[in-house]
């Protein structure tokens, strides 16, 4: 997620396929569990900070007939990793920061195998654990199995899909409380290596056949339509422009997509732009990465304006990852390089003000209801002391010691704030 996708001027095409890369899906996000080599947790590592406040409990939307599921209030959720890992320490750290949501995504080539058959075991533990520090779980799928497509993209038949999540609904009923369907399925690398724009409907069907099967089992799961890429470059080996292919996706078959989703799911850009700003009317002063709405945050208000011209304004938005990289070696994510650890706190914060203060309908009700940080844990996984880390690992709110970075600690101040407020 947040990668810079609409390369303008004098940006390399070398640059564009890792930018395209998504950091939100595919094996570059969930590589096939294996354990990694630096999950033990030392003995002298910086202790947990202590919970500021008390965190008060969240409205549930509550099932309409006919009518999308909505909530009166805003949350707040991060993406945490939770295969191989201290499970417990990122948990309670996602507590004591004050997160109301978790997001993690699933491998389903890595649960089902031969066909019809499900390997829950991990799973099971995630969703156990999770539940019990009483936080909400949205689960991401991606990757499907090469008996159902051969590069692991968007399956052929939405059968099959509908059957995987009617199985997982079944196994864990209402621990899982959203279900987003793929992933920046606008993007070669999550749809098989090749997209066009008459994807899209593709896409569609395979989100109708999800949502009618898991709201067969439990009408109050929240049912995402998947996020593409924040991208403003149309070519069939890298990605279709964000803006065409949500456009396709509404219209197609007259809009049929109305009735199958809950939530538009976002994930806006960032680069090294502070969150307030916006090409071309507010442009950042960064070095790169500035020429292109795509690559700022607020370009989620440009989803929200496409989203009402072709009719499925009443649904909510999710912004199921933003944040900002820092400093790491990965071509394509230099523009980290830019970001102080301070800087990530700034801009994590302005983002999570600017939508908690602005983003809402003239009533007061949010029109974009939840924000998930990308991310939680990464740099504790992937992550080093000593030189510059993967992109993956800099979004990161955590040091690979497990000490708090400054953003940690803002977003902590924040939610303990609102909550004392209370929220709206």
């Amino acid at each position: 997620m947040n990668h810079p996708r609409a390369l303008r001027g004098f940006w390399s095409a070398l640059c564009v396929l890792p930018l395209l890369v998504a950091c939100g899906g595919g094996a570059a996000l969930e590589p096939t569990p294996a354990p990694p080599t630096n999950d033990t947790v030392p003995a002298t590592a910086t202790p947990l900070p202590e919970p500021t406040a008390t965190l008060v409990p969240t409205e549930e939307p509550a099932p309409t007939s006919g009518q999308p599921l909505t909530s009166k209030i805003m949350e707040f959720g991060v993406v945490d990793h939770l295969y191989y890992t201290d499970r417990e320490r990122v948990l309670a750290l996602t507590n004591i920061a004050g997160f109301d949501w978790v997001r993690q995504q699933i491998v389903w080539k890595d649960i089902e195998g031969p066909a019809g058959n499900y390997l829950w075991d991990q799973l099971d533990n995630i969703v156990e654990d999770t539940s019990a520090h009483n936080l909400k779980l949205l689960i991401s799928i991606v990757q499907a199995p090469t008996f159902y497509s051969a590069n692991n993209g968007m399956p052929d038949d939405p059968k099959v899909m509908g059957d995987f999540v009617e199985a997982m609904m079944k196994h864990y009923g209402t621990k899982i409380k959203a279900v987003e369907i793929w992933n920046e399925q606008n993007l070669a690398h999550e749809n098989g290596g090749r997209v066009v724009p008459e994807d899209a409907g593709r896409y569609v069907e395979l989100l109708a056949e999800c949502y009618t099967r898991i709201k067969a089992v439990e009408p109050s799961t929240i049912v995402l339509s998947g996020a593409p890429s924040s991208s403003g470059i149309t070519d069939p080996a890298l990605a279709v422009a964000d803006e065409t292919y949500f456009r396709e996706m509404y219209r197609y078959k007259d809009g049929m997509i109305k009735d199958y989703f809950d939530v538009q799911a976002v994930h806006p850009g960032g680069s090294a732009n502070p969150p307030e700003t916006l090409w071309p009317d507010n442009p950042s002063t960064a070095e790169g990465w500035t020429t292109d709405p795509t690559f700022y945050f607020r370009h989620v208000e440009n989803v929200r304006k496409f989203m009402i011209e072709e009719g499925v304004g009443d649904h909510q938005i999710w912004i199921t990852e933003f944040g900002w990289a820092t400093a790491n070696d990965t071509p394509g994510y230099e523009f980290g390089n830019q970001v102080s650890l301070d800087q990530q706190a700034e801009y994590i914060l302005g983002a999570m003000k600017l939508a908690y203060n602005n983003y809402r309908n003239p009533d007061g009700t949010p029109w974009m209801a939840n924000m998930f940080l990308w991310n939680m844990n990464f740099a504790v996984l992937w992550g080093a002391q000593d030189k510059p880390m993967h992109e993956q690992a800099s979004f990161g709110i955590l040091n690979p010691d497990w000490s708090p970075r400054p953003a940690f600690n803002a977003v902590q101040g924040f939610m303990s704030y609102i909550n004392t407020e209370g929220r709206r």
